[in-house]
C-alpha cells in the first residue's frame, strides 16, 4: 500500500505542477480531466470530488470564466446543471497531461508489455477504489 501511496503522491505532484503552468489549481485540472470522459451534473462533480455542492459552484465559476467549461440545463430536468468541457478545456487538459514529465519518464522505464499489464491491473483496481461500498471485501 505504501508503494501505491508514494506513486499516487508523486503523480499528483507532477499533475499539480503541470496544471500550475496553465494557471490552474490541481483540483480545477482534475475537474477538466474528469469532464474529458463526458459531462457531469454539478451534484455528480461534488460527489466525485467528495465535497460540498457549494464548493463546486465556485470552482466551476472560475473555470467557466476562462472558457474551459460551460454549464447547460439538463434535458431531463432543467433544474439540474450539467457541466461540459469546451474545446479550449479539452486542449488545456491535453497539454497538462502532456507536460507531466516525471510521470512520463517513470512510465518510459517500463516496456510495452509491462505498461499493458500495469494498465490492466489499474483498470481492475479503479472501480473498487473509487466505489468501495459497491465492491465489498471478500470474506
Amino acid at each position: 500500500m505504501e508503494l501505491m501511496a508514494a506513486i499516487g503522491t508523486a503523480q499528483w505532484r507532477d499533475f499539480s505542477a503541470a496544471a500550475g503552468h496553465h494557471e490552474l489549481t490541481a483540483t480545477q485540472a482534475k475537474v477538466l480531466s474528469q469532464l474529458a470522459a463526458g459531462p457531469l451534473s454539478m451534484r455528480d462533480l461534488a460527489q466525485w470530488l467528495d465535497c460540498d455542492a457549494s464548493n463546486i459552484t465556485g470552482l466551476v465559476d472560475r473555470i467557466e470564466r476562462r472558457g474551459l467549461v460551460r454549464r447547460e440545463p439538463s434535458p431531463a430536468d432543467r433544474r439540474v446543471k450539467t457541466v461540459h468541457l469546451t474545446e479550449e478545456g479539452r486542449g488545456t487538459i491535453r497539454r497538462v497531461r502532456a507536460e507531466m514529465q516525471a510521470t512520463h519518464t517513470a512510465l518510459d522505464t517500463l516496456d510495452a508489455e509491462e505498461r499493458t499489464t500495469l494498465y490492466a491491473l489499474l483498470t481492475r483496481l479503479r472501480p473498487a477504489m473509487e466505489h468501495p461500498a459497491q465492491h465489498p471485501a471478500p470474506r
